[in-house]
């Protein structure tokens, strides 16, 4: 296995950027550098210990089968494909696919894909891929679009990792994305960060390794990618074959009905929730990102009743996508004052 002072930066990153917190990155830094080679093969299940019990914590949901979500791409004949971001990606040769994240955050994050190298790799080095997204409307970070998230994460990286390239825009696959590498000399890692953004989701791929060689070749890869023609550090918020979307539109000024969801018990935990508007101003769709069972209930037999006045946009109504916080109390979204889980 490998050893954690080499996975510890590479969650440490992903933190960074799926929380957009302050104080993310490691407290303790890398001890020393790693031998080559390691495997990234799954634990197997044990047995629980005596007298644990489980408890079914906050996950997704949907108000239908049909819409696609972000946390449902998959892996599938050597392909990443994600139909909600309109993004195809190639796994590189010789790699292949960990094992599965866990469910979004409370604050809209997602692991998309991690990546190790497969039993065919012949490098004396391996490394990982990981493929997050973090969703605009709920983060943290001071950001507006990508290429602000990245240079975040470069103005909060903590002392003993050295930065080797400011967040920069590239183009890859014919779109740009912000490119920001790091190193720390003690571990002799690596991490090639990029980042698009799509329908108003920070698209991350972290590659980190000691082997800059690989990475650059894995780098050179992404460019048989295919993603939608939004795509773009700077750009990326939705609209052709995908709703517009807006942040903070569910505002009292552009509703014209609603009806708060009643809840049976008292929690406190935030719940992001992203609704499709349609043409007309109905929800059509609601997509429960992180909330407990009985909570993503309510809150979706609610919301499929309120009414919207419809977007326009060039003198046309359209579909748009917005986000609403349910219980939340540090302000990261403007929503209407009584949409409260208390």
């Amino acid at each position: 296995m490998f050893r954690r002072e080499f996975l510890q930066p590479v969650f440490l990153c992903l933190s960074l950027f799926l929380i957009g917190s302050r104080n993310v990155a490691a407290q303790t830094p890398p001890e020393q550098a790693l031998p080559n080679g390691g495997d990234f093969a799954p634990m197997p299940a044990g047995k629980l210990p005596t007298g644990v019990i489980l408890v079914k914590g906050a996950e997704p949901s949907a108000s239908d089968r049909a819409t696609p979500l972000p946390e449902e791409g998959r892996v599938a004949r050597n392909v990443y494909q994600n139909r909600y971001l309109g993004l195809t990606y190639p796994l590189p040769p010789d790699w292949m696919e960990a094992v599965q994240g866990p469910p979004p955050s409370d604050r809209g994050g997602y692991v998309l894909a991690q990546l190790i190298p497969a039993a065919t790799f012949k490098r004396p080095t391996k490394g990982t891929v990981l493929i997050s997204a973090q969703d605009m409307f709920f983060v943290h970070a001071p950001a507006g679009n990508a290429l602000e998230m990245i240079k975040f994460s470069k103005e909060h990286l903590q002392p003993y990792y050295e930065v080797e390239r400011s967040p920069t825009e590239v183009t890859i696959a014919g779109h740009s994305f912000a490119r920001f590498d790091y190193v720390s000399h003690v571990a002799q890692l690596h991490w090639y960060v990029l980042a698009t953004q799509i329908r108003c989701h920070t698209i991350q791929f972290v590659f980190t390794g000691q082997d800059v060689e690989m990475l650059e070749s894995l780098i050179g890869d992404m460019n048989r990618m295919t993603l939608p023609a939004e795509a773009g550090a700077t750009s990326g918020r939705g609209g052709g074959d995908s709703p517009v979307c807006v942040q903070n539109y569910a505002l009292a000024k552009n509703i014209e009905y609603r009806t708060d969801p009643i809840f049976d018990v008292r929690r406190f935990n935030p719940v992001p929730v992203r609704i499709v508007i349609d043409k007309k101003g109905a929800v059509r769709h609601v997509h429960v990102i992180s909330a407990f069972s009985d909570q993503a209930t309510k809150i979706t037999e609610a919301l499929l009743q309120w009414k919207f006045k419809p977007y326009v946009q060039d003198g046309k109504a359209v579909e748009v996508e917005t986000g609403i916080m349910f219980g939340s109390r540090d302000g990261i979204t403007a929503i209407p004052s009584s949409t409260s889980l208390d």
